[in-house]
Order: structure tokens, then C-alpha cells, then sequence
């Protein structure tokens, strides 16, 4: 059951980690102009990145230990959503990264700025699959009890 805590703990970090992003910090940092926008962007997504991907892969592993040991549905399919979030960003919102990361502050303007409206879209959908898999780990818990 240490594992399902441990999966349970890192999926809600990663859904908190990410609901704020998507709901606070991405909102608000829209209201800028299009250089401090760009310019606030880009290191935040520097400094978020390491700690989202490792929570995502971490609490997949856990999860998916805890489902090999309780043998719960629950827990692969949060697993699997947690997880998800790898090939999703990889796959669909690297492209968006990239160029994002390429532009200077002073290259900024209404390119950039429909790239980060862009990105906050794309971005939601791993606070959605995060705050399910946490959902999910619940369930797995309620039926193991």
C-alpha cells in the first residue's frame, strides 16, 4: 500500500502543479504585454519542467507497482493517464515549446502571443489528466479498504 500512497501523493502534487498553472499563472501572466509575457514564459517553463516530468513518470511507476500488487483497475488506468502526459507534451505541445523557446523578448508580438494561448489550451489537458489519475488513486484506495 506504500507504493499507492507514494502514487497517490505524486499525481496530486502533479495535478496541484499543474491546476495552478493552468488556472493562476498562465491567466495572469497573459494579462502582460507581449515582451514581458514572452520573457516571463520562458524561464518558468525551464524551472517547471524537470519537477512536472518527474512527478508524472514517478507516480506512474508507483502506480503502476501498486497496481501489480492489488491487482485494482483503478490504479493502471491512472497510471496511464499520468503517464500520458509524456507523450502528450512530446508529441503536442514540444512543437509549441520549441518556438516559444527560439523567440527573443524582442522578437514578441502577436505570434508569440497566440503560441501562449495556444500552449495554456494544450496545457489544460495535463492538468485534466493529472487531477483524473489523482481521482482515480483514490478510487484505487476506496476499493483496497
Amino acid at each position: 500500500m506504500v507504493a499507492g500512497l507514494v502514487a497517490l501523493v505524486l499525481a496530486t502534487l502533479f495535478a496541484g502543479a499543474a491546476l495552478y498553472i493552468s488556472l493562476i499563472e498562465h491567466p495572469a501572466r497573459m494579462g502582460l504585454e507581449d515582451a514581458p509575457l514572452l520573457a516571463q514564459w520562458q524561464p518558468s517553463y525551464k524551472r517547471a519542467l524537470p519537477i512536472q516530468a518527474s512527478l508524472a513518470m514517478l507516480g506512474g511507476v508507483a502506480g503502476l507497482l501498486s497496481w501489480y500488487q492489488l491487482r485494482e483497475w483503478q490504479w493502471m488506468a491512472g497510471s496511464l493517464l499520468l503517464l500520458a502526459n509524456w507523450p502528450f507534451t512530446m508529441l503536442i505541445i514540444m512543437p509549441t515549446n520549441k518556438r516559444l523557446m527560439a523567440m527573443t523578448p524582442q522578437e514578441a508580438g502577436a505570434g508569440s502571443r497566440g503560441l501562449l494561448g495556444r500552449w495554456g489550451s494544450l496545457h489544460g489537458v495535463r492538468s485534466i489528466l493529472g487531477s483524473a489519475a489523482s481521482l482515480l488513486f483514490v478510487w484505487g484506495f476506496l476499493v483496497t479498504r
